[in-house]
């Protein structure tokens, strides 16, 4: 649907019903998939015909979810996974294998930190974690000769960091590696990273595009601009023979749907990593509303973050829509309709101050989650970002007092209110 507005894609694409065929896009709830012959299903297994026989690798309900999301990016093939854990680990592991590297952006959120800093160590990728803010040259250096991608989040998660896309999307590009972005917190509504230079966008969908949480889910987009061939060297598992499938080359019979077709044909196929088609239908339900929603996330935040600068007790705050903001120039570039819903704030009381403020919210919820309708707080140093020590931590931009706040989108009035008692 590609000569629509965003608003009309996010109600629309991904489903379009026959005559007689139902309205809403149905949930088609069943492991397996009936055929009449044998030879069929074979063809299906070898990938010389589409189709669907095993929900594992596909499900209709799944792929019209996943063509949304699509859409949504103005990507070329789309993905759901699991889980957003489920995302980043398939992004890079579809390109990389043991004694390659990776570079990321150090502000991550804590558990894409763990997993590419040691979960793919052990499995022998390394990853170097650079500062956002470093300068060209600074990240530069950080490639290698085995060096087969790069990663980072739109906005940060909890630091708030807005990652300079054109920056890493200009290394990437110059040492012929694709720039993989994690554009959880922005979403397309506010931000589409494949119209700043990145190759592949991944989202934990759990969190806006859900947003009510009642799902865990991820999903991978390919922009299918990387030129896989070119780079034929870097890449083998895409360029050359894959034995499992009789010996398909994935670019030459897939072309720009080669990145997506072996991360299902191979990954999940392997893994299993399948999001539930229950779960994708209740994700599109979240998704005709996504438009409407972020406005109201980002109108919250901003009047919770002004509210708070002017706090006493309130050491600092950080919104990348304050205009005084570190990242607000970069928020104006790359999101100027709005960042997100998140803001992130320490007491002058320092962490025992938080921790009693943050105990006594009413309205306000104390949950692991972030990004969805309702408001809700978390002390990442104490919660999400745990595992960490103290050199990480201030690494990924996380200071101990730092209070992540989800604004959601009550009435800004009431969370406000409950702040103030908080505050008391």
């Amino acid at each position: 649907m590609s000569d629509f507005r965003i608003e009309t894609k996010c109600i629309q694409s991904g489903y379009e019903p026959g005559n007689g065929e139902p309205r809403v896009l149905p949930i088609y709830q069943s492991t397996t998939f009936r055929y009449t012959s044998s030879e069929q299903m074979g063809r299906l297994f070898d990938l010389e015909e589409s189709g669907y026989f095993y929900t594992r690798l596909q499900n209709p309900t799944n792929d019209a979810v996943a063509a949304k999301i699509c859409d949504l990016e103005g990507g070329a093939a789309a993905m759901l996974t699991s889980s957003g854990q489920a995302a980043s680990f398939y992004s890079v592991m579809n390109i990389a294998g043991a004694g390659d590297h990776i570079i990321c952006s150090s502000a991550l959120y804590g558990g894409t930190y763990n997993l590419y800093a040691h979960t793919l160590k052990k499995m022998g990728v390394e990853a170097t974690f650079v500062d956002p803010d470093c300068t060209p040259g600074e990240l530069e250096g950080a490639f290698r000769e085995n060096t087969k991608a790069v990663f980072g989040e739109t906005i940060a998660n909890p630091a708030l960091v807005v990652l300079d896309l054109e920056k890493f999307a200009g290394a990437a590009r110059a040492h012929g590696v694709p720039f993989i972005v994690d554009n959880t917190f922005a979403t397309p509504i506010n931000c589409r990273p494949i119209e700043w230079g990145a190759d592949i966008v991944i989202h934990s969908t759990t969190k806006y595009m859900d947003g009510h949480a009642s799902c865990v889910g991820g999903a991978i987009v390919d922009s299918g601009n990387f030129d896989w061939e070119a780079h034929s060297d870097k890449f083998p598992g895409l360029t050359t023979p894959d034995e499992t499938y009789h010996g398909i080359v994935y670019t030459q019979k897939f072309g720009k749907l080669a990145y997506i077709t072996k991360a299902t044909a191979q990954l999940m196929r392997d893994l299993g990593s399948i999001q539930s088609p229950q779960n994708a239908f209740l994700l599109n339900l979240g998704l005709e509303t996504l438009h409407l929603r972020m406005p109201r996330h980002c109108e919250n935040a901003l009047a919770v973050a002004k509210y708070l600068k002017n706090h006493e007790k309130v050491a600092w705050v950080s919104c990348p829509s304050l205009p005084d903001d570190k990242y607000y120039d970069l928020a104006q570039k790359y999101m100027p309709n709005g960042s997100c819903g998140v803001l992130t704030f320490g007491l002058k009381g320092g962490r025992a101050a938080a921790v009693e403020m943050m105990d006594k919210l009413k309205l306000v919820a104390i949950v692991t989650h972030v990004a969805d309708a309702r408001s809700c707080v978390l002390h990442p140093a104490s919660h999400t970002h745990r595992q960490m020590n103290e050199q990480e931590l201030v690494e990924a931009g996380v200071q101990p007092d730092l209070i992540r706040f989800s604004v959601g989108i009550e009435n800004v009035e009431d969370i406000i209110a409950d702040v103030e008692q908080a505050l008391l």
